[in-house]
């Protein structure tokens, strides 16, 4: 049987269920949102004269929670239009409707019974064939799935998503004994392809594998804090970036899921343990105790830290009163920031002979023994438990990942030392020889399975560029960039820049890039795999030009990034560009010029530069304007004021489009251009698109004229900018900005429709942007967004 998905019902619309239901929308599913019926009316509602049998009383669950999906931050729609796409309903009412969906998703409360019950309801109105899943963190899968039709069972499986959907990436699949194998295997490839997520799959054990692990090593750095006398600051500096974790580290992180939250996942984990393992998920008394007061964390905006004015506060867990946050100052952590690569940085800090090296070595050598004496019982092999901390708890590097960095030898010669307990995995690997998780070769990733190396399985959409370079090697590079051979006539352009910022070396590429395409291949893919695409031009350069009066120099560099740009659009072969994450400055600039943009769904798109004192340099004032031209229709009378309005607004206001879809809606991309879910799968669906042009016969677009508003549409853009200034909105700099900005976008000094020449508006806002960079107010603004990474308002 072949499965689709094309409408999903999501039973319970707490902020989990909700935030799946906005996920699924995001993607294009129309969802049927359901939740339970009120038993009583509220104040309001009988003011009203509303009785418990009106529609919206017996629905407010549900559409309340469509009310607060506008409202939450981070935002779980990807645009407000994909609200219209989830249908709320309750169920008493609506129950049938789940005939006509293919997947059924339960989030109702974490109680067996009251899902045994809905399952029964569930179960004599839905479809054969209709997959139903569980979003349970904590209860068995098995157990769940007891007395229900043998159709019912042969699809149903856990799917376990983290909060918020739209962001995390994990996805734990708990399948049971008798789901069916290919129920499964179309899960696991529905959730990576079309949901974008990292699928893992899990055993039916308590908490699965991320939160079992996960809130294991949360109350290991509870334990040993406490036992050691460090304060809850100086371990959130050591356990945070420094070793590759989220910037929330320990307690920033249990204060933002909140400690209610957290205890009923330890809860959940301590009643279905035992021994030794049992006492590690028992909360500490002041965790206890703060709970009892109702210090939760974020949601009650106290708990191990409080904001008082703009000063951080952290908790003393023994006298339950607040100070200024302490940092961590030890020789190790100077080493550490010295070292080249994450695993160096971590190898330095767990053996250092200080007070850092003693809080993480007590950390991690319990954590990282904890996750070997699980291989097998949680999940069937390293790969999958590494991926599991890396996606559900932003893990840079998982715990045998971790393991292999600080040397398996080396750290168990330690902890037999300690007399700890060596696992089973470990200790024959040892006697085998083998002393590492993982091993390279040629390019491909191998992982120890407990008798040999096995092969890392990658889905062929899944292209890593550190490891297709190390296999096929590069055509050629630079400090700034690389042209990579992606197969199949596409080729690659890479940034590697210092944070991806253009400068002379990435022009450079880009040339070079473009005349090898055009002669011996039939496409090029700008794209890479950095922290951001790319956040602008190399501000440095440009404020150290400017400051030693060296304009000619910058007039060169901006004709050469113009030039370059031009040279993208006119390529004769089709570039597509790969944004993802930020996207901004000369960032947006590299994409807007190139034949097919290939975003993914959390690509934030902007041109930025008042931000800095500037008006975009390379191109982004008459791309942006071109790409906002080439939407209209043909044959219908153009309002070109409307048009320079909207392009003048958002780039004065320096927006940044939230997602690939609001990216649409601003214009940076069109209806053609493409979104990959998964960010995973962007290189490959890049090159796909690029093979796709060139197959249908790609011709660059012809050079023509653009319509400009001119004179009358330069007063009218400054008419709105100096309104906001008169209002104390803007300021004097503003201003002076918004009028450059103005007068590049409505053409200059010519009557309104005049047809101008493309390098005629290149020169407009060369000259403004030489000009801005000149003035002493922009530099400051650069100055400081260099120094302290945001804007100045001046």
């Amino acid at each position: 049987m072949s499965y689709q998905i094309k409408k999903a019902a999501v039973l319970g619309s707490g902020v989990m269920g909700s935030g799946i239901a906005a996920h699924l929308a995001n993607i294009g599913i129309p969802v049927l949102l359901l939740d339970i019926v009120p038993n009583k009316l509220t104040e309001q509602e009988e003011a009203k004269g509303l009785t418990l049998n009106d529609k919206s009383v017996r629905n407010k669950f549900a559409t309340g929670a469509l009310e607060k999906l506008l409202k939450q931050k981070p935002a779980p729609l990807t645009t407000k239009k994909n609200l219209s796409l989830i249908e709320a309903g309750n169920f008493e009412d609506d129950l049938d409707k789940l005939k006509d969906v293919d997947w059924i998703i339960e989030v109702v409360v974490e109680n067996l019974e009251i899902k045994k019950a809905l399952y029964e309801k569930i179960d004599a109105v839905r479809t054969p064939g209709t997959i139903i899943t569980s979003n349970t963190s904590g209860i068995s899968i098995e157990a769940m799935a007891e007395g229900r039709s043998e159709d019912f069972q042969k699809h149903f499986m856990g799917t376990h998503f983290f909060n918020p959907p739209r962001y995390l990436k994990l996805l734990e699949v708990i399948p049971t004994k008798k789901t069916d194998a290919e129920v499964l295997n179309f899960m696991l490839q529905f959730g990576e392809n079309r949901l974008g997520k990292g699928v893992v799959v899990a055993k039916d054990t308590p908490n699965f594998i991320a939160n079992r692990i996960g809130t294991y090593g949360l109350l290991v750095t509870l334990r040993e804090m406490e036992k050691r006398g460090y304060s809850i600051g100086e371990v959130d500096s050591v356990t945070g970036t420094l070793i590759g974790r989220p910037k929330s580290a320990t307690f920033r992180t249990l204060d933002v899921v909140g400690l209610d939250t957290f205890m009923h996942v330890a809860k959940n984990a301590y009643e279905k343990t035992e021994g030794e393992e049992q006492k590690v998920f028992e909360l500490p008394e002041f965790m206890k105790k703060m709970i009892d007061n109702g210090w939760l964390g974020a949601k009650s905006k106290q708990g191990f830290y409080l904001k008082e004015g703009k000063e951080i506060l952290e908790l003393d867990p023994k006298t339950f009163e607040y100070s200024p946050t302490k940092k961590m100052k030890t020789p190790s952590i100077e080493m550490a920031k010295q070292q080249k690569g994450l695993a160096n940085k971590v190898k330095t800090l767990v053996y250092a002979k200080d007070r850092t090296g003693e809080i993480l070595w007590s950390i991690l050598s319990p954590t990282l023994r904890y996750s070997a004496d699980l291989i097998g019982e949680i999940a069937d092999d390293i790969v999958a438990i590494d991926n599991a901390m890396k996606w559900g708890f932003g893990w840079q590097q998982g715990p045998f990942e971790v393991w292999d960095a600080i040397g398996i030898a080396k750290s168990v010669e330690k902890m037999k030392e300690e007399d700890a307990a060596i696992p089973t995995f470990v200790q024959n690997m040892l006697d085998k020889g083998v002393d590492s998780f993982y091993k390279e070769e040629d390019g491909d990733l191998y992982f120890f399975d407990g008798e040999d190396y096995k092969l890392v399985p990658v889905n062929e959409k899944v292209i890593d560029l550190k490891r297709y370079k190390k296999k096929h090697g590069v055509i050629k590079k630079n400090t700034g960039a690389s042209l990579i051979d992606l197969g199949d006539g596409i080729a690659l352009l890479e940034f590697h820049s210092q944070s991806n910022a253009i400068g002379p070396d990435i022009i450079q590429m880009i040339n070079f890039a473009i005349d090898e395409v055009e002669k011996n291949y039939k496409g090029l893919v700008i794209g890479n795999q950095g922290k951001n695409f790319c956040v602008g031009a190399n501000l440095g350069m440009i404020l150290m030009e400017a400051q030693d009066d060296n304009v000619f120099e910058l007039d060169y560099i901006i004709r050469a990034f113009q030039n370059a740009m031009m040279k993208i659009k006119y390529s004769r072969r089709p570039v597509v560009a790969a944004p993802f994450q930020m996207a901004l400055g000369g960032g947006a600039e590299v994409c807007l010029p190139a034949a097919h943009i290939q975003a993914t769904m959390e690509t934030y798109i902007g041109l930025v530069e008042v931000g800095v004192g500037l008006i975009p340099g390379g191109g982004g004032n008459v791309n942006l304007y071109s790409k906002h031209l080439k939407g209209l229709p043909n044959g219908v009378q153009v309002d070109y004021q409307f048009v320079a309005n909207k392009v003048f607004e958002t780039i004065a206001m320096a927006k940044v489009s939230t997602s690939a879809e609001e990216a649409k809606e601003n214009n940076f991309l069109d209806f053609a251009d493409g979104v990959s879910v998964n960010p995973d799968h962007q290189i490959y669906d890049a090159k796909q698109a690029a093979l796709a042009l060139y197959e249908s016969g790609y011709t660059p677009p012809k050079k023509a004229k653009i319509p400009v508003t001119g004179d009358s549409g330069y007063a009218t853009m400054l008419l709105g900018a100096e309104g906001m200034y008169l209002s104390g909105y803007i300021s004097d700099h503003d201003l002076k900005i918004a009028k450059k900005l103005a007068f590049v976008l409505s053409g200059g000094k010519v009557p309104f429709g005049t047809l101008v020449d493309e390098q005629y508006m290149l020169d407009l806002e060369r000259e403004a942007f030489l000009s801005l960079v000149q003035e002493p107010k922009s530099q400051q603004r650069m100055q400081h967004m260099l120094v302290k990474g945001k804007p100045l308002r001046n």
